[in-house]
C-alpha cells in the first residue's frame, strides 16, 4: 500500500507540474494575442468609441468568424467574467492533466490495478475522461475548445511513458543427434524460464570428441532444432563446454542472461562439469530432465530391434518378432516396447505441448498422416510444405499396430512418442492420435478438411494395399506434394546398423553414466 501511495503523489505531482506549464503557455498565447496594439487602440476599443468602426469590425467578424465562438456558447454570453472563465479553464487543465498522468502511471504501475485504489479512481477517471471530452470537442467552457489542442501537444512528452522492458534471453545447448520430444520438453522448459530462447546446436567436431560419431549431418539437427515451436534463435557449431570465452561472447554478442541445462550431470572427458563456469558467475539455471528417452536410449531401440540391413527396407529378426504373425502383431510390438522404453505417457504432458486452438471459421485445413517415427528433419520439410497450404494443419499419426501391418516392422518410437514430436513441431496445429489408415467421408467433414495431401517420398507399404487416398481424390481435394528432403526412417536407422560397432561402443560409454544418474536421482519439482 505504501508503494501505491507513493505512486499517486508521484503522479499528481507530474501532473501538477505539466498543469501549471499548460497554463502558463496559454497564458503567453493570449498575451502575444494583443501586442504590438497600443493600450486602449485595439480595434475592439475603438469600435466602443467608434459607432462607424463598430459596424466595421462586426462586418468583418462575420465575414470571418472565430472557430472558437462557433463551436458552442461560451461562458462571456452567460455573464460569466474573463477572470473567472480563465480559471475554470485552468481548473479543466489540471482535471485533464491528472486525469491522463493517471491512466499512464496505472499502465506503468500495474499493481495499483490489483490495490484499493483501482475502484476509487476507475470510477472518478471515468468523470475526468467525459469532462475532458466535453471540453476539447465543444470548446463549451470559454470557446476555447478544438483550437487549445496545439497549446497542449507540446506538453505530451513530459508524460510518464510504460518502461520498456528488455526480453530475457536464455540460451540451452546439445547435440540433438536423434531429436525426439526429450529434446522437445527440455526446450520448452528453458523457455518458461524467459522470454527468448536461443539455442546452441554442438558441432558434429565436438560431439566426435565427446560423445562420438553423431547420427544426423549439422542440417539434419539445425532443421530439427529450428523447427521446434518453442525456439526463437539456434546458434550453429557451438562448443561442447561452454569456456570463458564462449560465455562471454553468449553474453555480449547474444545478449544472454542466463544458461540453462537440465539436471543430469554433462561431464568432459577429464570428468570436469561443463557449465561450471555459469554456475560460478551465477547465471545458471537447472531443468528437470524428460524421463523414458534418451538418444542412446533411441539407437540401443534399433541395434537390439534391427540386427541386419537390406537394401530399401528394414527387417526385424527380434526374437519377440520371429513368430509375429503367428502370435499376432499388437502383443509383439508391444512385448518390444515394453522391453527397450520406459515412456510413461501423460495427459498433461500432451496438453504441455499442444496449441489447444481450434480453427477458426472459415480456415483452410490441412490434413497429412503418417507414423512420423524417429522423428527427422524429411518430416519437418515436408510438415512445413503441407503448412503453407492452408491456415491449419491437422496431422493424423497411425498407431503402432497398423504401421506393423502394412510396412511389415514395428516403429521404434511409442505412438505417443511419436505424437510428441509432431506436436512439437512450430508448423502443426493440430494431431489425430492413432489416425485411421484411410480417409474417410465421414473423416473430412468431422474435421472440415479443405485439403489432403501426401509427400512423394515414402517408407512403403504391402503390395495390394488398398490406396487410402480412394475417398479425397473422388472428392477432388487430393495433392502430392514434392518431399524437399529424401531422408527417410530406414536411412537413418541404417546408418546406425552401417556402423553399428562405434555406436554400440558409444552407447555403452553413456549407459553406464545414465545409469548412475539414476541411482542417484532424486525428485526434482518442475515440467
Amino acid at each position: 500500500m505504501n508503494s501505491c501511495g507513493t505512486c499517486i503523489r508521484e503522479v499528481e505531482t507530474d501532473a501538477d507540474a505539466l498543469a501549471d506549464a499548460v497554463t502558463v503557455r496559454v497564458r503567453e498565447r493570449e498575451r502575444e494575442g494583443g501586442r504590438g496594439e497600443p493600450r486602449g487602440r485595439s480595434p475592439a476599443a475603438a469600435a466602443r468609441r467608434n459607432p462607424v468602426a463598430r459596424r466595421s469590425v462586426l462586418a468583418a467578424s462575420a465575414a470571418s468568424p472565430d472557430p472558437r465562438r462557433s463551436l458552442a456558447p461560451t461562458l462571456s454570453r452567460r455573464g460569466i467574467s474573463p477572470p473567472a472563465r480563465s480559471r475554470i479553464n485552468t481548473w479543466i487543465i489540471h482535471l485533464l492533466s491528472k486525469m491522463m498522468m493517471s491512466l499512464l502511471a496505472f499502465e506503468s504501475h500495474q499493481g495499483l490495478w490489483n490495490s484499493g485504489y483501482y475502484s476509487q479512481l476507475f470510477g472518478i477517471g471515468g468523470v475526468m475522461i467525459t469532462v475532458a471530452i466535453l471540453w476539447l470537442s465543444t470548446g463549451y467552457f470559454g470557446g476555447i475548445g478544438a483550437p487549445f489542442a496545439p497549446y497542449f501537444w507540446p506538453y505530451l512528452g513530459q508524460l510518464p511513458k510504460k518502461e520498456q522492458k528488455r526480453p530475457v534471453r536464455v540460451y540451452m545447448d546439445g547435440c540433438f543427434d536423434l531429436m525426439h520430444y526429450g529434446h522437445a520438453n527440455a526446450l520448452r522448459q528453458a523457455k518458461l524460464l524467459g522470454d527468448q530462447l536461443v539455442v546452441g546446436v554442438v558441432s558434429d567436431e565436438e560431439i566426435v570428441a565427446n560423445k562420438g560419431p553423431p547420427v544426423l549431418s549439422m542440417e539434419e539437427r539445425l532443421t530439427l532444432v529450428s523447427g521446434l515451436k518453442w525456439v526463437d534463435e539456434v546458434i550453429p557449431n557451438a562448443p561442447y563446454e561452454i569456456t570463458e570465452e564462449f560465455m562471454n561472447t553468449l553474453f555480449n554478442k547474444y545478449n544472454i542472461d542466463y544458461i540453462i541445462h537440465g539436471d543430469d550431470p554433462c561431464l568432459l572427458p577429464d570428468g570436469t562439469d561443463a557449465y561450471a563456469l555459469a554456475k560460478k558467475v551465477g547465471r545458471y539455471k537447472q531443468i528437470k530432465r524428460t524421463e523414458g528417452v534418451s538418444s542412446t536410449d533411441i539407437v540401443g531401440r534399433i541395434l537390439l530391434t534391427f540386427k541386419q540391413k537390406e537394401a530399401g527396407r528394414m527387417k526385424n529378426i527380434t526374437d519377440a518378432n520371429v513368430d509375429v504373425n503367428q502370435n499376432g502383431g499388437s502383443d509383439s510390438c508391444n512385448q518390444v516396447k515394453s522391453q527397450l522404453s520406459n515412456f510413461l505417457p501423460t495427459s498433461r504432458r500432451i496438453m504441455q505441448f499442444s496449441n489447444g486452438q481450434a480453427p477458426s471459421p472459415g480456415a483452410r485445413i490441412v490434413y497429412i498422416d503418417g507414423a512420423f517415427d524417429l522423428f527427422h528433419a524429411g518430416h519437418v520439410e515436408i510438415l512445413r510444405s503441407a503448412r503453407q497450404l492452408g491456415d491449419f494443419l491437422l496431422v493424423g499419426v497411425h498407431d503402432d499396430q497398423a504401421i506393423r501391418d502394412r510396412r511389415g516392422y514395428c516403429p521404434i518410437m511409442h505412438l505417443h512418442e511419436r505424437t510428441l514430436s509432431v506436436l512439437a513441431c512450430r508448423y502443426v496445429d493440430e494431431v489425430i492420435i492413432g489416425a485411421p489408415w484411410e480417409v474417410s467421408r465421414d473423416m473430412v467433414t468431422t474435421f472440415n478438411i479443405s485439403l489432403v495431401v501426401h509427400g512423394t517420398v515414402t517408407e512403403g507399404s504391402s503390395a495390394g494395399d488398398n490406396d487410402p487416398y480412394v475417398v479425397p481424390k473422388s472428392m477432388g481435394i487430393f495433392r502430392t506434394i514434392t518431399s524437399p528432403k529424401t531422408i527417410t526412417t530406414v536411412s537413418v536407422a541404417t546408418r546406425i546398423i552401417d556402423n553399428h560397432e562405434a555406436y554400440k561402443k558409444r552407447n555403452l560409454k553413456k549407459k553406464a553414466s545414465e545409469d548412475r544418474y539414476y541411482a542417484q536421482k532424486k525428485f526434482v519439482s518442475g515440467d
